[in-house]
């Protein structure tokens, strides 16, 4: 009843072929032969430079783009040549994953109180995900996703580039290859998905797979919303049917 009632998709990441392929956009087999592609060609970039994500919790005063600014300049006094480091998640509000060089990610992190940082932890990844440090990743997928029938969505799919719903499928091959170097706009998103006029209720909410940190991030986006939300286990159904 929930999937034939369902309006609106969204995945963060790599979860946004998942929520295509639940949308009808893209074949499942297809889907993960292209996640494959990006996986593999998103590793290789990862090996040809140091780098790494940083989470961080800010306080109001926070300036991340500045505070990324001086972790660039602080690489050049070391040498580095066009160093990257930038906003590559925005989570929920004063919370973002900055992602780049490890030198300025080192440096953001011996500097967190200057920049009114409260939090910040290394990510357990291997490399700058949603930066230009992706750049050589984009080529494979986009060839890959060329030779993928991708269909108009059945359902509203919401992309992480801009936060807005896709159109249609040129639209979708296009986006899919820009995210790998953009910044996942997750909390721009989870406003675009759940905007409506006072007075409007909320709709029903469901994180499918493991973890609840989407439903985390929205009841820090919206708490009204949140209150509809619920999590499925991917995994319980089969573990049931085993026993």
């Amino acid at each position: 009843q929930v999937v034939e009632s369902c309006v609106a998709a969204a995945g963060y990441s790599v979860g946004e072929f998942a929520a295509l392929v639940f949308a009808g956009a893209l074949g499942f087999a297809e889907a993960l032969y292209a996640v494959k592609v990006r996986a593999e060609a998103m590793q290789k970039a990862s090996e040809a430079v140091p780098s790494g994500m940083l989470s961080v919790i800010g306080r109001r005063e926070a300036n991340y783009k500045f505070a990324c600014l001086e972790a660039r300049k602080h690489c050049e006094s070391l040498g580095i040549e066009n160093p990257i480091c930038e906003i590559s998640n925005y989570l929920f509000p004063d919370s973002r994953v900055i992602a780049g060089h490890l030198q300025a990610l080192e440096f953001l992190q011996e500097n967190a109180r200057k920049y009114y940082f409260t939090r910040t932890k290394m990510l357990p990844v291997s490399g700058a995900f949603h930066t230009r440090l992706m750049e050589p990743a984009v080529e494979p997928l986009a060839e890959v996703l060329k030779s993928i029938e991708i269909q108009k969505p059945l359902v509203c799919v919401y992309s992480n580039v801009d936060g807005k719903k896709y159109m249609h499928s040129k639209h979708i091959q296009k986006l899919l290859v820009k995210q790998v170097v953009s910044p996942v706009q997750w909390e721009q998103t989870m406003h675009s998905v759940y905007e409506r006029k006072q007075g409007t209720e909320f709709p029903y909410t469901y994180e499918v797979g493991p973890g609840k940190q989407l439903g985390a991030i929205l009841k820090k986006c919206n708490l009204k919303a949140w209150k509809q939300y619920n999590h499925v286990d991917a995994l319980e159904d089969e573990e049931a049917a085993e026993t």
